[in-house]
Formats: C-alpha cells, structure tokens, sequence
C-alpha cells in the first residue's frame, strides 16, 4: 500500500487515535479574541508553536495556518483534531479539520446556529479512546436571562438534545471547557453583580455530565475566593498532569495584580485543592523593555508541566517544576485578548464525509 493511501485506511486511521489518546500536547495555536460577531472573525493572524522540545516533529503546513487566518475561527482541538466555525452573515457553519493531513468533514448545522448569526462560544468537542468524537453545544435563552442552557450533542452524525445545564448564578466561562472524569468543567467569572447573601457569590466551577445530564458545583480553594472580585483578578481552569499520568486533575491559575498563583485539585467530591506556585510576574525572569509595566494578555497550562503566557509583545514558556522560563519568542497578535488552543499532530481521519483543504472552503 502506497504511503499516501495510509491516512485513508480504516485499520490505520483506528490505531492514529488510539496513539493520539496517550500523547501529551506538543504543541498550540495563538488566535485574538474579539467580539461574539462571528463574521469578524475573517482575516485575522493565526500562529503555530511547538512546544519546547517538539520543534522537529510537530508541524502545521504555511497554507493551513493561511487557511485559518483568512477564514475560520478555531474553537477547540482534541486528539489531532481541530474545531473550526466559518461564518456568513445569516450562520454559523461547523468543521473538523485536520491540519497535517490537510482535511476536513463537515458537521450539519442545527437549527439554532442557523437562525443565528451572532456566534457564541459554548460549543466544544470531547473524544474517546477509538476516535470517536462528540461535539456540543450549550443555548442559553436569548429573550431572558436564565441559569439553564439547552444542551445539544453531535454524535455519529446526528444532533440530539440532551437535559438541561445548571449554571449557577455567574456567567461561566465556555471558552475554556476542562473534560476530566467524563464530564465537561467551565469556571465563572469573578465579577461583582451579586450580592453577598447569594450562594454563588464567590466564583466556582460547574461540571455538566453528558451521560446523566447532571450539573454539579466545585469550589475553588479558599484562598482563591479571597480578593477574587478585584478588576485585576482572573481564573482559568485547565487539565492537569501529562496523558500517561495514573491520576489526571484539574488545575487552577489565578493572575491578580500581577501574581500568578496554581492549584491543583486533589479530592475531586471534596473540592479539595493543594497550591503549587505563588509568583510575582516581575520575579519571573521576563525579558521586558520595562517590567513595571507588564500585561499579561493570556495564559495557559499545557502537560501539567508548562504554564504558558503572553505579554503584549512576547510568549513566554515557564516550567511549573523549576520555576524557570524554557522558551520564549515575539508573537505577532497585536490585539488585547489572545487565546491558546493546545493541539497534538496526527494523521488520523476527521469523519466521514471528509474532504480536502483545497481549494478552501467557501465561506
């Protein structure tokens, strides 16, 4: 068999994702973060970075990252697998695309991004040990505010709903989905519009169990709550510890007032959490024209190893174990918002339906 016709061949695609499965990520992409409008989200820079380490066997082809910043939107990645929306003025269309091996399938649009072209971030993918991936979104109610969201699920290419999502009383930050036990994590933000005497005053993560269609609350460490409604306050949650890792977790960063401090969950019914840094950014080591004046732009942990950063002109790579910056470059996103999307190169198959990268997907 022809080297070519590998990615095509059923056995071959099998044991891809099963190798995708215990690979640590290897690398990630830096897009801006701008408005909801989706159809803003055309001509704007993507950029591919290995991690330290990786540079010689992780790769993303120029015309693919062109592909990217002329048209879509990457909304997250899983297994070798990248989730893309493009967008018209009237809806949202939804794609799995592989950028090594330059393809793509396309996921039929529900009814609801069809009558809506104005595109929200609650839409993510998990994937499992054969390569199966499911695809879900989360409605709220656009006439009211509500704390449940309609849940719906893409699944061997069908959408079917699922029970409601309890999110608490705090906007929940869907961008950054944590899949950890076989259910999917989001933090809240840390904002000041509730009162003291209600129960989610204080920022927490809820989980939403696709299974079940169960929602469960956990609290971020106590330390964590204190201050947490300060302008200069943020929390991420991301997963923690590398894929071979017996015990995988969660973990938790806070940045406020230039202070980076992790925690990682320990007892997940307990909600009990230990700290692992506490740092200044100004003690980090960054190389800065002026390092009273830093802003960091965005952040996240990859492997449970590296937190990873940006500044307004910089990216920086700083090992959670040695406490020292790895890696470091100029990044060429000159927008106030960043995100990261971690992603592991492979040559496994999108789905059925597949289809080349080029020409480009019309939009």
């Amino acid at each position: 068999m022809l080297f070519s016709k590998f990615p095509k061949e059923t056995y071959f695609a099998l044991k891809q994702a099963q190798h995708a499965r215990v690979r640590n990520d290897t690398c990630f992409f830096i897009q801006p973060e701008i408005s909801i409008d989706a159809t803003r989200w055309c001509n704007l820079p993507v950029e591919f970075h290995p991690l330290s380490g990786e540079e010689s066997s992780s790769g993303v082809p120029r015309n693919v990252l062109a592909f990217f910043s002329k048209s879509v939107k990457i909304l997250c990645s899983t297994n070798g697998l990248v989730l893309c929306s493009v967008a018209t003025q009237n809806e949202v269309s939804l794609f799995i695309i592989n950028p090594v091996t330059q393809s793509c399938s396309p996921i039929p649009t529900h009814e609801h991004l069809q009558d809506n072209h104005f595109y929200d971030d609650k839409i993510g993918c998990m994937c499992d040990f054969d390569g199966n991936f499911m695809i879900y979104h989360f409605i709220d109610n656009l006439v009211e505010w509500s704390s449940y969201f309609d849940c719906n699920v893409y699944k061997e290419g069908v959408w079917k709903e699922k029970e409601q999502f309890s999110s608490g009383s705090r906007n929940l930050r869907f961008d950054m989905p944590v899949h950890h036990k076989g259910v999917v994590h989001f933090i809240s933000d840390c904002s000041t519009y509730l009162t003291r005497n209600n129960p989610y005053f204080r920022p927490y993560i809820m989980s939403y169990n696709f299974e079940n269609g169960k929602s469960r609350m956990l609290r971020v460490p106590k330390e964590a709550r204190r201050g947490s409604h300060d302008k200069s306050c943020e929390m991420r949650i991301f997963k923690w510890g590398k894929v071979t890792d017996f015990e995988q977790s969660i973990c938790l960063v806070r940045l406020r007032k230039g202070v980076f401090t992790v925690w990682v969950l320990t007892k997940y019914k307990l909600s009990l959490w230990r700290k692992i840094l506490k740092i200044r950014v100004k003690a980090m080591g960054l190389l800065e024209n002026d390092c009273s004046q830093i802003a960091i732009k965005s952040f996240i942990v990859l492997n449970g190893e590296r937190l990873v950063f940006a500044t307004q002109k910089k990216v920086y790579v700083y090992g959670l174990s040695d406490n020292k910056i790895h890696k470091f470059w100029n990044h060429e996103c000159d927008f106030n918002y960043l995100r990261f999307t971690p992603y592991t190169d492979t040559l496994r198959k999108c789905d059925i339906g597949t289809k080349n990268l080029s020409p480009p997907i019309p939009v």
